[in-house]
């Protein structure tokens, strides 16, 4: 009669973990998709999120581009000439004036980041080609200088700058978009 009463005992033990078991898999089941629509969707933190980037892998005279909120940006590092072009210009003569300090943070003149969408119909520019070293649209013809003003073509505005900050020496944060 022992043997009987131990085999119940065993059975209702396992019974009772069991049922605890399948109970506690069943209210996280109930209770996660509460928990996990508690947090933004991947989407709402691409885009509000700001990005850093670190500069140091770019070349001086090279540029990368980035995506940031679903659009491209251009990160260039301009060599001391370019710097010089885009600062003797006279922006009397551009159609969208703006000086080349205006477009740079101050002491970081080498560092410039612009939308990378040309300002007529969207397209993406390539680098460091068209008649002023800066950016040429092969779709219509614009041609930017190397600090992103329009300088020939059908595009009315400059290349936008976004709102970054930097972090460090090497570092950036974009933490607002480019100014259509």
């Amino acid at each position: 009669m022992a043997s009987v009463q131990h085999a119940e005992g065993d059975r209702r033990d396992f019974l009772f973990l069991a049922t605890g078991a399948a109970a506690a898999v069943g209210g996280a089941a109930v209770v996660w998709p509460f928990i996990s629509q508690l947090a933004p969707d991947a989407a709402t933190v691409a885009a509000g999120a700001p990005v850093e980037l670190d500069l140091s892998s770019i070349a001086a005279g090279a540029q990368i581009k980035i995506l940031w909120r679903g659009k491209p940006y251009f990160v260039r590092n301009r060599t001391e000439a370019e710097i010089k072009a885009a600062q003797d210009v006279d922006i009397s003569t551009l159609r969208d004036p703006e000086t080349d300090a205006h477009r740079v943070k101050e002491g970081h003149a080498k560092w410039l980041i612009t939308a990378a969408n040309c300002t007529h119909l969207g397209c993406v520019p390539l680098g460091n080609q068209g008649d002023y070293g800066g950016w040429f649209c092969p779709c219509h013809g614009s041609h930017f200088d190397t600090s992103g003003r329009i300088r020939k073509g059908p595009a009315p505005k400059n290349l936008p700058v976004p709102q970054y900050t930097f972090v460090s020496e090497t570092r950036i944060r974009i933490t607002g978009a480019a100014a259509a």
